[in-house]
């Protein structure tokens, strides 16, 4: 059984602070100081990881898988 995970990036000079990801997943992402972060770089596939892209204002979130950008979807 192969297992498949997703890459997650914030650009942190994009993200504003909102804290929207962070209290959608907050296992996922947290606040560092006045930006987000990922807990770590990889998660398991989850719709409400790329949810938190989608909904990020400053559209600082991205989620990959190999070369294919997930998320945000237009």
């Amino acid at each position: 059984m192969v297992t498949m995970s997703w890459q997650i990036e914030i650009d942190g000079h994009a993200c504003i602070g909102s804290g929207m990801c962070a209290s959608l997943l907050p296992g996922t992402f947290r606040m560092d100081g006045v930006v987000a972060r990922p807990r770590t770089g990889s998660v398991d596939p989850e719709e409400t990881v790329l949810d938190a892209a989608d909904s990020c204002p400053a559209m600082a979130i991205t989620g990959t898988e190999g070369t294919e950008v997930l998320g945000p979807r237009p």
